[in-house]
């Protein structure tokens, strides 16, 4: 009965010890109306490819050949293409997209960031939590997974048809 009370008296010291429960980790931060509607596009089980750009750019213009984003989009039917107008200025991206054969394609999707700013304390600097730091960048997802980021200049497009065929092969990690 003496071992029986000291017990007890030993779990009760230890409930009035124990820690107070963790606090609970604080919800993210809601995402701006643009990155949910990217983030919906993403999520889904197709290769999609975000594609930061500004008509304004000169790596971005130097994409825009017969034999850049129109072919590739054209030659990859299965693949969303969402180009996203960053850091844009104020610039509109029709003239430029329309130039080079862009728009209307059924897996093709413009969007206007709301932020025109490219320079200083203003200018966005994430999207979908990564960082955005050069224009053009290209990412390419599959089932809302962040499988290629190429972050600094012109995308080569035999090297992002790879990538592209890449991402729908089944990955084992």
């Amino acid at each position: 009965m003496v071992r029986l009370l000291f017990v007890l008296a030993l779990l009760g010291a230890a409930v009035v010890r124990a820690d107070p429960p963790a606090p609970a980790a604080p919800a993210a931060p809601a995402l701006p109306p643009l990155e949910k509607e990217v983030g919906v596009i993403v999520s889904g089980p197709q290769v999609t490819i975000v594609h930061f750009w500004a008509p304004w750019c000169p790596n971005c213009r130097a994409e825009m050949t017969p034999e850049g984003w129109a072919k590739f989009v054209g030659t990859n039917p299965d693949v969303q293409v969402v180009f996203i107008n960053f850091w844009h200025r104020g610039q509109s991206a029709g003239p430029a997209l329309s130039r080079a054969g862009l728009g209307g394609q059924p897996n093709f999707v413009t969007l206007e960031h709301p932020n025109p700013a490219s320079k200083g304390d203003e200018r966005t600097k994430t999207f979908l939590g990564l960082p955005v730091t050069w224009l053009p960048t290209t990412w390419v997802f599959r089932d809302g997974k962040l499988r290629y980021a190429l972050n600094y200049g012109e995308v080569r497009f035999d090297m992002l048809q790879q990538l592209v065929n890449d991402s729908k092969d089944k990955w084992a990690h």
